[in-house]
């Protein structure tokens, strides 16, 4: 059985993740969720021809109140028998364009080049819904690639309401482009259910998200969400067909690479028959340290190391 869960201003909490949340559903382990998600304030709504406004987000906008983020978010779905220790496995199955329109933009005093741009600019681009392609204003198309920027569970019940525009412990504002459609995440459970919730949807996003946004839209998508037991993990990671990807974030980007790192050296050695040496340096030879985004006060890194490698010294 696969749940909807559509945004209203009932089934979504602005700008926060909160472990005393009550879930808008509940779900076995291993059943699907197909949930979609709206973008943008009042100001960034679009005045041009062609771009619809769902009434939707509309009725969100008039009333619901942001709190600590901007980001809003539909959810949290709790999933039975997820307990403190345990990890949920979200299969991203799918994710499609849910409007027509999406806005970027970046402010003085944010983004990578914040003395260079030191002003507000906001621009509203087209999206191809039937034949996903996102339309530039500059005359440019880019083949979208829609993944949700923000996905995760409650945080630790001791840390109380949290912003969105953090990604921490557990998962939130990740902005790493490969969680889309086919990839694996593994969230860690801090609270009784899990409470998973995803928003800030992005039609397309370079690694780093330099200016501050991607194409920031709405988007619906389709989840299994089963349950780990007893997993212990301390932070998200991520598998795609191809890749095993560890992730970290931290203020200071070098230490995120550094935790980053630490982390794919332990999953390879549990993995794999490689002394913790070895796996340093086989992520020297095969691993790629990527920028995962700049601009989130905590910045994110992700290693990707290719299955393939590991695959040859498989426990």
């Amino acid at each position: 059985m696969t749940q909807t869960l559509l945004p209203s201003p009932t089934t979504v909490h602005w700008g926060y993740f909160d472990a005393t949340l009550k879930p808008i559903a509940a779900i076995d382990p291993g059943e699907t969720v197909t949930i979609t998600s709206v973008s943008g304030t009042r100001e960034n709504l679009p005045t041009e021809a062609g771009m619809t406004i769902r009434p939707e987000l509309v009725a969100i906008l008039d009333a619901v109140t942001p709190e600590l983020g901007p980001h809003i978010l539909t959810g949290p779905v709790a999933v039975r028998g997820a307990q403190r220790g345990d990890a949920l496995r979200v299969e991203i199955l799918d994710v499609q364009l849910a409007d027509d329109w999406g806005y970027t933009l970046f402010k003085p005093g944010m983004g990578t080049l914040p003395d260079d741009f030191d002003y507000f600019r906001r621009v509203h681009i087209g999206l191809d819904r039937a034949n996903g392609v996102v339309k530039t204003p500059w005359g440019i198309t880019l083949k979208a690639r829609p993944f949700f920027g923000v996905m995760g569970t409650a945080p630790k019940p001791a840390v109380g309401r949290v912003s969105t525009t953090m990604p921490s412990h557990f998962g939130g504002n990740i902005d790493n482009k490969e969680l889309g459609a086919g990839c694996v995440l593994y969230l860690p459970v801090w609270t009784e259910g899990g409470l998973f919730s995803c928003g800030d949807g992005h039609a397309v996003q370079g690694d780093g998200e330099v200016c501050v946004t991607a194409v920031e839209t709405g988007l619906t998508g389709t989840f299994k969400i089963d349950l780990v037991k007893n997993a212990q993990l301390e932070a998200p990671y991520a598998e795609t067909k191809d890749h095993l990807i560890s992730m970290a974030f931290d203020p200071d980007l070098d230490e995120a690479a550094r935790i980053a790192l630490r982390r794919m050296v332990s999953m390879i050695v549990a993995r794999t028959t490689l002394t913790p040496d070895d796996a340093y340096m086989l992520c020297s030879l095969a691993a790629d340290v990527r920028v995962t985004q700049l601009v989130n006060l905590d910045k994110g890194i992700h290693v990707m190391m290719p299955h393939a490698v590991l695959n040859q010294s498989k426990r």
